[in-house]
């Protein structure tokens, strides 16, 4: 038996997938509004994650010509809250030095998140001596407040 030549086996074929898909349809339209919009939100999330991706892309060109806040109005922490104010006869030098203390090796070197994390393993002797070495050296107001509110809170009878 020969077979049919190609170019009318292809057409026979979109015949009969025409005459498929017709049949099919009734039950097609049942589920178009459900899938038209699910079509649309997709296009949505990809549009909005496009979007983002161009916000960020911006940022980073745009970074190197803004100078970045020193303490963002939303980063506040439980020690702010409270804040008292460093006392007034203290100068301010911030400069370093290499004296550390002996109860936190590497104190003249933390940054003001990293030696918060640490106060709460701390006496209040180890905190007046840390207090008195940054009245001593450093000076830095931010440091002097969140030492001089910590050991008021551990004078207080509150160890939290």
């Amino acid at each position: 038996m020969r077979s049919f030549p190609f170019p009318l086996r292809v057409a026979a074929g979109l015949a009969a997938t025409a005459v498929e898909q017709t049949r099919q349809l009734p039950s097609a339209l049942v589920g178009l509004p459900v899938t038209v919009t699910s079509q649309a939100l997709q296009l949505s999330m990809r549009l909005q994650q496009h979007v983002t991706e161009l916000a960020i892309k911006g940022d980073e060109a745009l970074s190197p010509l803004r100078e970045p806040d020193e303490a963002p109005d939303w980063a506040t922490f439980d020690e702010d809250e409270a804040e008292t104010a460093a006392p007034a006869d203290v100068p301010v030098r911030h400069e370093r030095v290499t004296d550390d203390l002996d109860v936190l090796p590497g104190y003249d070197q933390l940054t003001l998140p990293q030696l918060r994390g640490k106060l709460r393993w701390f006496s209040e002797e180890d905190l007046t001596r840390m207090l008195d070495h940054e009245r001593a050296n450093l000076a830095r107001p931010e440091f002097l407040r969140m030492l001089s509110r910590r050991l008021g809170t551990i004078r207080s009878g509150d160890q939290s």
